[in-house]
C-alpha cells in the first residue's frame, strides 16, 4: 500500500473534519449560552456548561459553580441546570424532592413558567440574533453597490485586453442606453452573443466608442455547495469557452444548454488564469426556490454568473445593512421551512435533507472559498438550527415549550411519566431523522 499517496486524503479528511468542529462549535456555544445566560438571569443555576457530549476533555469551575466543560464528541452540547437528571432537561425528582422553597427556586423545574420559558426560548433565539449581527456586520465589511455604471477592476477574460478601463462611466452597450448599473446588467439579453461588444463610455469628460466584453459572459461568479461544478473542480473565475465542442459567448448560452441536457454528461472547455483545461460534468436535478415561495426543478451545474468588472460600493448606514441582514434571517427561515413542506408532501426530493456528513462537507466548501464566505456560511446554519430547535418535538426546546403551553393553559405540568415517554419518542423520532438524513449524504 502506497502510504504517501494517501497523505493527501488523509490531509483533506482532518481538515474536513475540523472545520466541520469549528462550525459546529461556534453554533453551539451560542446557543447554549443563550440558555445559559437567560437562565442566570431568571434565578435558575446552571451546574454544567458543555461543548460536545462523552468524556470531558478540559474543565473548570466558576465562581458561581458551573462546570465550563469541552468533551469529546462534538456533536452539540448542552446545559444541565439544577433539578435536570441528564442532558435533555428532564426532572431529578429524588434530588427534587430533597429541596427546600428557596433551593427549588434556583432549579429549571422549580422556577415560575415564564423564567423556565425564556430559559428555554434563549437558545434559538440566540442563534438569530447571532446570525443578524453576523450578516450586518458582513453588509457593513462588504458594503452594497453603488447603482451608478463605472468600472472598476476589469476581471480577466480569455478575450482580453479590452480598451474599456477602470473609471470610464457606461453610457450605452451596443447601443442599448445604460443609465443605471442595473440597466448594463439587465441589458444582456438584448446584446449579441459574442465576446467583445462596442461600448460607449465618457471618460475625462470625454465620449468615445472601446471595446469591452459581454456584460454576463459565461463567468463563474459562485460555485455552489454538492454541485456538478464543484464536483468536478470548477473554480470562481473560470470562464467556460466550450461546450461539446460547440464555443459560447454569454452565460445565457450555458444556462440553454445545461437546461436542455437532460442530466448528460457535458464536455467543458475552461479558461483559467491564461490556461485551457477540460472538464466533463454531469448537471443535477435541482430542487430550486423561487422568488414567489415554491421551488422549481431544473438541472443546474451550480454556477453563477460572476461580474466583468467590481461594481463601486458604499458603506451602508446600520438601519439599512440591519433591514437587509433580517431579510436574510428571514428568507433561511422561510425557505428551510418551505423546503420541509415540499419534501413531505413529495414535490422535492429528500436529498435535499443534509445530515452532518453533509454539514462537514458544504464547511470545509467554504472554508476553502475565503473567510467572509466561511462565516456567512455559519450564520445561515446558525439560523437553520435555531429553526430546527423550536420544531415542537420533545427534546428539542420546541418540544419543551409544548409543555409549558400546556402548563400555562391546564395551570398543572404534565405528568412526569408522560414527559418521559413523549421524550423518548421524541428522541427516537429525532435519531431517525438523523440516520435518514445520514442515508441521503451516504446515497444521494
Amino acid at each position: 500500500m502506497d502510504l504517501i499517496g494517501l497523505l493527501p486524503s488523509f490531509g483533506n479528511f482532518f481538515y474536513t473534519i475540523a472545520a466541520f468542529i469549528v462550525v459546529l462549535s461556534i453554533i453551539v456555544a451560542v446557543h447554549e449560552y443563550g440558555h445559559y445566560i437567560v437562565g442566570r438571569w431568571c434565578g435558575i443555576h446552571a451546574e454544567v456548561f458543555s461543548i460536545g457530549f462523552g468524556p470531558v476533555l478540559a474543565s473548570g469551575t466558576d465562581k458561581r459553580g458551573t462546570v465550563w466543560q469541552v468533551a469529546a464528541i462534538p456533536m452539540g452540547g448542552y446545559v444541565k441546570f439544577a433539578g435536570d437528571s441528564g442532558a435533555v432537561s428532564s426532572k431529578d425528582v429524588a434530588e427534587m424532592s430533597k429541596l427546600d422553597a428557596q433551593a427549588r427556586r434556583r432549579t429549571m423545574h422549580g422556577a415560575p413558567l415564564w423564567a423556565r420559558s425564556a430559559t428555554v426560548a434563549a437558545g434559538p433565539v440566540f442563534n438569530f440574533i447571532f446570525a443578524f449581527a453576523v450578516f450586518v456586520t458582513m453588509i457593513m465589511y462588504q458594503g452594497v453597490a453603488i447603482d451608478e455604471p463605472v468600472v472598476g477592476e476589469i476581471t480577466p477574460l480569455p478575450a482580453q485586453p479590452f480598451e474599456l478601463a477602470p473609471g470610464d462611466r457606461i453610457l450605452a452597450v451596443e447601443n442599448v442606453e445604460t443609465e443605471t448599473l442595473a440597466d448594463f446588467v439587465m441589458s444582456a439579453p438584448e446584446l449579441p452573443a459574442q465576446s467583445v461588444l462596442r461600448y460607449r463610455v465618457e471618460r475625462d469628460g470625454r465620449v468615445m466608442d472601446v471595446t469591452g466584453p459581454h456584460p454576463q459572459p459565461p463567468l463563474a461568479g459562485s460555485v455552489a455547495l454538492q454541485s456538478a461544478a464543484r464536483a468536478a473542480q470548477m473554480q470562481t473565475g473560470d470562464v467556460i469557452t466550450a461546450i461539446n465542442g460547440t464555443e459560447i459567448a454569454t452565460f445565457s448560452e450555458l444556462r440553454e444548454i445545461v437546461a436542455e441536457s437532460g442530466g448528460a454528461a457535458l464536455e467543458l472547455q475552461v479558461w483559467r488564469d491564461g490556461t485551457l483545461i477540460d472538464l466533463t460534468l454531469e448537471p443535477k436535478s435541482t430542487d430550486i426556490p423561487l422568488a414567489g415561495g415554491g421551488f422549481e426543478t431544473r438541472y443546474l451545474i451550480g454556477l453563477t454568473s460572476g461580474a466583468v468588472f467590481e461594481y463601486g460600493t458604499r458603506t451602508p448606514g446600520l438601519v439599512e445593512a440591519s433591514g437587509q441582514a433580517a431579510t436574510q434571517v428571514w428568507r433561511v427561515i422561510s425557505t428551510s421551512l418551505e423546503g420541509l413542506y415540499y419534501m413531505v408532501v413529495g414535490q422535492i426530493s429528500t436529498c435535499n435533507l443534509s445530515s452532518p456528513i453533509g454539514i462537514a462537507e458544504a464547511s470545509v466548501a467554504m472554508a476553502s472559498d475565503g473567510f467572509v464566505e466561511f462565516v456567512w456560511f455559519i450564520a445561515v446554519l446558525s439560523v437553520a438550527i435555531g429553526l430546527l430547535n423550536l420544531f415542537p418535538i420533545p427534546p428539542l426546546d420546541g418540544g419543551h415549550l409544548v409543555f409549558h403551553a400546556y402548563e400555562a393553559v391546564m395551570r398543572r405540568p404534565a405528568g412526569d411519566k408522560a414527559m418521559q415517554i413523549l421524550i423518548t419518542i421524541g428522541l427516537t423520532l429525532v435519531l431517525s431523522l438523523f440516520v435518514f438524513a445520514l442515508f441521503n449524504d451516504l446515497t444521494c
